[in-house]
């Protein structure tokens, strides 16, 4: 049977949030969760839907990395795109993941030019000191890093390719 997990997300402006995903593989180096029914609002990149509310979401988690990528849908189970969310590394402490949210996000649409999302927020959280000069240069790093893989065709990791809605459907419920 596969597991619950609780992933608390912080965001320093806005407190912490906790998402209860199903885990369907977990490795060292890449753990993957089903979220079934996002609960949140409808998001968007620009004028384009990405994710609706009640839909799914895979997300890979990297313990390693700054970073974690999502496979974001529609309510209908239609593909959007890799939602690549800058974070700290993940704390695992057995079914409670913890990290907390660095503003600045990637988006890689299924067809179209991939971007980056709320530079403005990220700008606002350092101009009130939400995130100090070590981590502004942190995040400046990582989005170097994340562009020259996303350049190179190594980004985002095979394994968000490989493990779609159906597959983590799939190994969900070959393990219940």
């Amino acid at each position: 049977m596969s597991k619950p997990v609780r992933i608390h997300y912080h965001r320093p402006d806005r407190g912490t949030t906790v998402f209860e995903e199903r885990l369907v593989l977990d490795r060292p180096d890449v753990k993957v969760t089903l979220l079934a029914d996002y609960r949140g609002g409808d998001s968007y990149a620009g004028e384009r839907l990405i994710l609706s509310a009640g839909a799914p979401i895979v997300w890979f988690v990297f313990p390693a990395l700054w970073c974690d990528v999502g496979r974001f849908h529609l309510a209908d189970g239609t593909f959007t795109g890799w939602y690549s969310n800058l974070r700290t590394p993940i704390r695992l402490a057995g079914d409670d993941w913890y990290c907390t949210d660095l503003f600045l996000d990637h988006w890689l649409p299924v067809s179209g030019p991939a971007g980056w999302l709320d530079e403005d927020e990220l700008d606002a959280a350092l101009r009130v000191g939400l995130l100090d000069q070590a981590m502004r240069q942190r995040i400046a790093g990582e989005r170097t890093t994340l562009d020259a893989q996303l350049a190179a065709g190594d980004w985002p990791p095979a394994i968000t390719r490989e493990i779609d809605l159906a597959e983590a459907r799939r190994r969900l419920s070959a393990t219940d």
